[in-house]
């Protein structure tokens, strides 16, 4: 412990973060939910992993390699807006930040994409319903690597799951659960299970 009259000086390096200006959106009209949706959708894709410029990317269409070998063509807002240019886009990611569905923070010296509150609270049941999509177009060849990516999604998201899934009352959804069930921890197995048992 340090005595009140000792000094400490601290070496750190200095973080020269780069600096970024978002587009005047003040004469914009509202975007339609649906459009918000889809950009909030691609967001997903560059939570505190990339900034404006990879998300317009992916709204664009782009044939970016860094993109393509991530993967993120496969993201169901990929092209979505490919007969606007880059500044158009730009702008209307822009709009949803200034209007607080999407904030930027800083990932050591570069600017990231993150969701607000709002944004995030908005996201959750459009993330899950592509997810119950895909448990219901499920077949063997990709059961595991589905049951995989359930496991590594966000418990708020699987509570979403849990609420549709029981509002719908599809049976033909329970042997999944059945297999899911088994490779879950204890407070997901749990929910699987209400969602079995409201379903029958």
């Amino acid at each position: 412990m340090y005595k009140k009259n000792e000094s400490v000086i601290f070496m750190s390096k200095k973080i020269n973060r780069v600096p970024y200006q978002l587009s005047d959106t003040t004469k914009m009209k509202p975007l339609e939910i649906s459009e918000i949706e889809v950009i909030l959708r691609g967001a997903d894709e560059c939570i505190y992993m990339a900034g404006r410029a990879m998300l317009t990317k992916i709204l664009k269409g782009s044939s970016d390699k860094k993109l393509l070998e991530k993967g993120l063509s496969s993201c169901p807002s990929y092209g979505y807006y490919k007969q606007l240019t880059i500044a158009k886009i730009t702008k209307l990611v822009d709009w949803t930040i200034v209007n607080g569905y999407l904030c930027i923070e800083y990932n050591g010296k570069l600017p990231v994409i993150i969701f607000s509150s709002k944004g995030w609270t908005m996201y959750k049941p459009i993330y899950a319903r592509e997810l119950i999509d895909k448990i219901m177009q499920n077949n063997e060849e990709n059961e595991e690597l589905l049951i995989n990516r359930l496991k590594n999604t966000n418990r708020e998201v699987i509570i979403e799951i849990v609420e549709q899934i029981i509002i719908s009352k599809n049976e033909e959804i329970v042997p999944f659960l059945l297999k899911w069930q088994k490779d879950e921890v204890n407070k997901v197995r749990v929910l699987i299970e209400q969602m079995i048992l409201a379903i029958k």
